[in-house]
């Protein structure tokens, strides 16, 4: 059964030996996140029910995909100031998709039906700036 709450490091590391950061340094191989860009519309047309459990998987979504290490995201991230659990595994999306916005509508709804209260998750967040160049990783796969 998946555990969902906020915030999201108190899930990662909820479990004894899923997790080292020391050595030997596993969070690349036990920690992932997937990303996909939308464009939010109002045509019911581009509904998706199930936000909630992964990205979309289908014959347009999640296909033309790259991989490669980071860093966990937000606004307490920058070039100076690091997640100390990266690297982490990034799988993302290169195509930004249309998506309705009663999609987001369902998504909510769901997350108040979890177990853990997420109410802080049910709001738009911030992002860090683009990393430089320098810091970023040289493994991407899938890169053109």
């Amino acid at each position: 059964e998946w555990q969902f709450q906020t915030p999201f490091y108190d899930g990662v590391f909820c479990n004894d030996g899923v997790v080292n950061i020391l050595t030997p340094l596993n969070t690349y191989k036990n920690i992932g996140v997937q990303s996909q860009t939308y464009t939010i519309v109002n045509d019911e047309s581009y509904f998706h029910d199930n936000l909630m459990y992964g990205m979309i998987v289908d014959e347009n979504f999640g296909v033309d995909m790259t991989m490669y290490t980071g860093s966990t995201t937000g606004t307490s991230r920058d070039n100076d100031v690091c997640s100390r659990f990266a690297p982490i595994t990034w799988q993302v999306d290169r195509k930004c998709h249309m998506i309705s916005a009663s999609s987001f509508d369902k998504m909510c709804e769901m997350m108040k039906m979890q177990k853990d209260d997420m109410s802080d998750d049910l709001h738009a967040h911030g992002s860090r700036m683009t990393v430089a160049d320098h810091l970023t990783a040289d493994n991407q796969v899938g890169n053109r």
